[in-house]
Order: C-alpha cells, then sequence, then structure tokens
C-alpha cells in the first residue's frame, strides 16, 4: 500500500484555496527509518534529518542458479546489521521460475531495503494517524444526521455518472454534498455543481487516495446541512483507497461490465471492505460477454455480506432499489442524532435537577 509507493508524498490541493500554510510530511528512507516535519508554503524552508548519518553504504548481490540464469538485489548496509529475505526462489529444470508473488509475508506488499516487520509497523503508524481523523469525521456526521458514503472504483467505471444520476434521484428531497477525489483537474466537480448541488474538488497530485484529514478539510469547508447526504468521490484506485477509513459509514464498490468477472478475486481488500458494489452499465449487457452472475459469485466469495445492486446510469435501470438503500441510510442516521439530543436533554434535566436539589 501507501507505505510503498509513496503516495504520501504528492502535494494536495483542496480547491479554492492554497494548500494548507501548515502541514506536516512524513518520509520513510531506504533504511527503514521514519521522520517527520512540519513546514509552511508561505516561504522557503529548509529541514534537517535526525540521525542523518550516512548509509555505510550499498551494494548489489547477484544469484546465480543452477539453470544458468541470474538475478541481482540490493543490500543496504548501516553499520552491522541483519537483513531478511521475504521471498523464496522457485527454479524449474528448464529454466522457466514459478510466478513472483510480492504480496506473501505480513506486510503483504515488498520493498527493497526493509523488513516484513517494519512495514508493518510503518503501515500501522500511518493507519492509525489517519483513523484519528477518520473518527472525528464520523463523530461529526452522527452527530448531525447525516449519511457519509464512499464510492470507491477503478477510473472509468462510471462514479461520476452514477453520482449525478442518484443526486438527480434525490436533491428535490434532501440536502447532498460531495467530495470530489482526483489527482489532477476539477472536472468532476464541475459536473456535479452542474446538479445544483455544492461540490469540493480535491486533488491528491501524486496521491493515489483521499484520506481522513483530507475530508477533514471538506468538511469545514462545505458545511453540509444537518440531515444530508455526503457523498465522496475517492480517486480512481482499487488499492489504497480500501485501507483508508475516511469517516465514512459505507465504502461503496462499483464495478462496471466493461471490467471484468475476476476484478473482485484480483483486487480482494477492496470488496472486502466495501458493505456495497454496483454493478454498473447493465444496459452494455446484451453487447459483451460478460458474465454477471460470476461477478456478483466471485464478490461474494471475497465478501459473503456484500449487498449488490445491478444499476446503469444511462439507463436508470437499477437506480430505484440503490436510492432506496441511501433513503433508508438516512433515516438510520437521523434516527442517531434524535437519540443523541433526548440524550443531551436527559442529561441537562437531571443536571438542573440536582442543582435545584442542593
Amino acid at each position: 500500500m501507501c507505505t510503498v509507493c509513496g503516495c504520501g508524498a504528492g502535494e494536495v490541493k483542496i480547491e479554492g484555496g492554497a494548500p494548507e500554510n501548515s502541514h506536516e510530511h512524513t518520509h520513510i528512507h531506504e533504511d527503514g527509518t521514519v521522520h517527520s516535519h512540519a513546514h509552511g508554503h508561505d516561504h522557503d524552508h529548509a529541514h534537517t534529518h535526525g540521525g542523518g548519518e550516512a548509509l555505510a553504504g550499498v551494494h548489489a548481490h547477484t544469484h546465480h542458479h543452477a539453470d544458468g540464469s541470474e538475478h541481482s538485489h540490493d543490500h543496504i548496509h548501516q553499520g552491522e546489521h541483519a537483513h531478511e529475505h521475504g521471498h523464496e526462489h522457485r527454479h524449474h529444470e528448464h529454466g522457466v521460475a514459478g510466478d513472483l508473488d510480492y504480496g506473501t509475508g505480513p506486510a503483504r506488499a515488498h520493498a527493497p531495503g526493509m523488513s516484513q516487520s517494519r512495514m508493518v509497523q510503518i503501515e500501522q503508524d500511518i493507519l492509525a494517524k489517519n483513523n484519528t481523523y477518520a473518527a472525528a469525521n464520523r463523530n461529526c456526521f452522527d452527530e448531525r444526521g447525516i449519511l457519509a458514503l464512499n464510492l470507491v472504483s477503478s477510473p472509468g467505471s462510471g462514479k461520476t455518472a452514477l453520482l449525478v444520476r442518484t443526486i438527480e434521484s434525490l436533491k428535490g428531497k434532501i440536502a447532498i454534498s460531495v467530495v470530489e477525489g482526483d489527482q489532477q483537474t476539477s472536472n468532476d466537480a464541475e459536473r456535479i455543481r452542474a446538479t445544483g448541488v455544492a461540490a469540493l474538488q480535491i486533488n491528491t497530485g501524486k496521491g493515489c487516495h483521499l484520506d481522513g484529514h483530507m475530508v477533514g478539510h471538506a468538511l469545514e469547508r462545505l458545511q453540509p446541512a444537518d440531515d444530508s447526504l455526503f457523498l465522496i468521490e475517492n480517486v480512481g484506485n482499487l488499492v489504497c483507497p480500501a485501507a483508508f477509513d475516511l469517516g465514512e459509514h459505507h465504502k461503496v464498490a462499483i464495478l462496471s461490465v466493461t471490467e471484468g468477472e475476476d476484478k473482485p478475486l484480483k483486487y480482494p481488500d477492496m470488496f472486502r471492505a466495501a458493505d456495497v458494489m454496483l454493478l454498473n452499465k447493465c444496459d452494455l449487457l446484451p453487447y459483451l460477454e460478460f458474465d454477471a452472475d460470476l461477478a456478483e459469485a466471485n464478490a461474494r466469495r471475497v465478501n459473503p455480506d456484500l449487498t449488490i445492486f445491478r444499476v446503469s446510469a444511462t439507463s436508470g435501470e437499477g437506480l430505484a432499489a440503490w436510492v432506496s438503500w441511501i433513503e433508508s441510510g438516512l433515516e438510520a442516521q437521523r434516527g442517531k442524532r434524535l437519540e443523541t439530543v433526548d440524550a443531551l436533554k436527559r442529561r441537562v434535566a437531571e443536571l438542573e435537577r440536582r442543582l435545584a436539589e442542593s
């Protein structure tokens, strides 16, 4: 995930303003150490790295195999050290190796020069910080009766088109706010605003997902109404968004029939994290060799509890059931808010009674 791909180094810009005046950067070094620093954007800045001794050396190892093939990889030396090989070499007598699986091991990822245990620790640290922001977002949503949905998918699955149709079905009944996540452009936010609802674009730069901190800033900017719907269209990516809680109540995974029935098996983390799957572009099924039943079966192999709707943003097929599901979620959120309000009233009444008796 992002501890490997380094997407946290991307520059985030929230539409309507310059980047935040001060924010924190986390740097992950080749030797597995991590340091953070904060800086502002209104002036030039410099920073130093604690424990910045030069690496004692980096050199390559070359392995010669019995079949005549060879491969090389780097080792990073910093004084005396121990290093792990998180992979095994499989050999075939005819010189054809087995598949390479870098998703094995505790970290389920691979980074040159970094042990699996260190990668796990870094991931836990990053996600713990994100989860703090996400919990604050969720508390805000719950206190105000807002239903928050996080829409995730591959690029081109039809997320924005589905959002537009969903908004058109609901905007006369409830207030709606939308956060649009993309690496660049405000094209999708402009499409949403054309429906008449408030939308805020977040450009993640090199980043491949939204996080809890970004959504918190969006909440401050958008100021959604009580008892409203808050829709988040995440960056098109079926990998990193699966790991990052934004404070939403449900992740909604969108799979289009122009992709493949085995997509849930190829990207299980996303479909396991989702509560709902929308099988989109179903109007195209007569023209494609796509087995919708098999796609649903594969999704339920990963997540047996997944709620699935077959929909089409073009024809409107299945949207009534999807919208009805949203309306039920909104009612549940409103009920939570009323329970919270009633509990506060009872608490105030009890305090007033005690004051009167004292």
